[in-house]
């Protein structure tokens, strides 16, 4: 597959992301990649990545950054999305899946009220 064949998946996922722009800071919005930071942590001295979407060669990657410090936040995800997870915090799809990007919208969702809760989001 080439990248190109991947600009489907890529702006569905986009998209979960594409809702939270407004209360956090977009870092990169390019036709391959899409990067959002929440706000400043006094713990870790530095803006904190909430997540993004990244087209790589064979697939398309989602990071979530609250899943990696809130680990407590998988509990619960469906054994097919648990498959996509590659590392602590990115779920990797070869193609769109409606019911997994659904349940993927779901978790940044609670992934951005964790941030919420912890100060995280302006």
């Amino acid at each position: 597959m080439t990248n190109s064949q991947f600009l489907e998946t890529f702006n569905l996922l986009r998209e979960i992301l594409k809702s939270y722009e407004k209360n956090l800071t977009v870092i990169s919005d390019k036709k391959d990649t899409y990067n959002l930071n929440a706000g400043y942590s006094k713990k870790y001295k530095r803006d904190i990545y909430f997540g993004g979407i990244e087209i790589k060669k064979n697939y398309v990657s989602f990071h979530l950054m609250p899943v990696y410090i809130n680990t407590n936040l998988l509990d619960g995800i469906s054994r097919d999305l648990r498959k996509r997870m590659q590392g602590k915090s990115c779920f990797n799809f070869k193609q769109t899946d409606k019911k997994l990007f659904d349940e993927l919208s779901n978790l940044a969702r609670r992934g951005f009220e964790f941030y919420r809760k912890e100060g995280l989001i302006k």
